[in-house]
């Protein structure tokens, strides 16, 4: 019988999340079967998968025909086929989360891209995601922008779920970190209870790649290049960028500041790999599973990734394994010349764009196919 590296996971505290969501894997049972087989014990969504999984077939036909004769809006028709899916992800996944006792079972969605710069907005959406949806196991996906921090903070405060999302930097992650837990003591200091509210960090990886490879191309084009040292680095970076916010996060949660917070029946936030398909077809296709793997953490795999890794992933203790070594990438990424601070400020800024395209084309799509059958 060969063993499931999927399932092994969780011996080093890692859970297994599915970053997509589709009516056709609800209908089919496969994401029943994935949760019975696979070890599967989270879904992520975004509207990019959105815009895949309705413009994929016709799952969403017959309701979107019953919308149609409504007076809603291309986002309000959106929002009532996605929170069906959720809604029914949550149903599927709630046994996951009674035997994790709260700690797993999640289903994320996540708030109009639009909102990304504008606080008031997103505290608004994210609250009525979570009153529509209904489901203790929701989480409501929150930007990591400057803000977006004190709409986590105030969600936090208020009760609510959240997964804070599109996180590239050390220095930012310290951020989402300050303003979970002054959700929380907020709660605390009005006599509120904290216990059940989680919450989880969604650090990017692969994408930090993407961009620094190209950086070190340019660098090798350059006359004085130490070429070898430089083609060294390639495929470094993102790595080396989580493992040293895997170091902030153990720091994070073994402060005094957070022994407070436990005392009071406080959750950890625990780090989420997003964005962990390889891009660059030169690297192994499982290198952002296998080199991330630790207690505290979540990585949540698209098809393709987890399927690899269900195949040939190898499973150990690795994301805290060399830090001297993830120090050192990044002390030679900086040396070069690239700055890692302007790398994911530019990734951040990239990652809301994409998602509002996404969004954007979504809506378009919905627009069409209205025209299409009510002209």
């Amino acid at each position: 019988m060969h063993s499931n590296p999927l399932l092994e996971l969780k011996q080093y505290g890692q859970s297994f999340w599915y970053d997509n969501i589709s009516r056709g894997l609800l209908r089919s049972g496969e994401l029943k079967r994935m949760i019975d087989e696979e070890g599967l014990r989270g879904v992520t969504s975004n509207p990019t998968i959105f815009h895949k999984s309705i413009q994929a077939g016709n799952d969403y036909d017959e309701q979107l025909q019953e919308l149609f004769k409504t007076d809603a809006s291309e986002k309000e028709i959106f929002y009532s086929l996605a929170l069906q899916d959720i809604a029914e992800a949550c149903e599927l996944l709630m046994p996951v989360y009674e035997e994790s006792k709260g700690l797993d079972g999640y289903v994320s969605v996540e708030v109009d891209p639009h909102l990304a710069h504008d606080t008031e907005g997103t505290i608004r959406e994210a609250c009525e995601l979570a009153e529509r949806t209904g489901k203790q196991n929701l989480m409501v996906k929150v930007p990591a922008t400057a803000e977006g921090l004190p709409a986590v903070e105030e969600l936090i405060y208020r009760g609510y779920n959240i997964n804070v999302t599109l996180l590239f930097s050390i220095k930012r992650y310290e951020e989402v970190i300050d303003a979970y837990m002054k959700g929380l003591e907020r709660r605390i200091a009005e006599g509120k209870t904290v216990e059940g509210i989680a919450s989880v960090a969604s650090f990017f990886v692969s994408r930090v790649d993407t961009l620094t490879d190209r950086l070190l191309e340019d660098r090798l084009k350059e006359a004085d290049a130490d070429a070898e040292k430089i083609r060294s680095l390639k495929g470094k970076t993102a790595v080396a960028n989580a493992r040293a916010a895997y170091q902030v996060f153990k720091d994070a949660y073994s402060s005094e500041r957070f022994f407070a917070l436990i005392k009071e029946g406080a959750r950890i936030q625990r780090l989420l790999w997003g964005s962990t398909s390889t891009k660059n077809p030169d690297y192994r296709d499982v290198l952002y599973v296998e080199e991330l793997i630790g207690p505290g953490t979540v990585n949540t795999m698209p098809d393709a990734t987890w399927r690899a890794f269900k195949d040939h992933g190898k499973v150990g203790r690795t994301v805290d394994a060399d830090i001297d070594e993830a120090l050192s990438v990044i002390q030679s990424i900086e040396g070069l010349g690239i700055s890692l601070d302007d790398v994911t400020r530019e990734l951040e800024e990239e990652g809301v764009r994409l998602f509002t395209e996404s969004f954007d084309a979504l809506m378009e799509l919905i627009a069409e196919k209205k025209r299409a059958w009510t002209c």
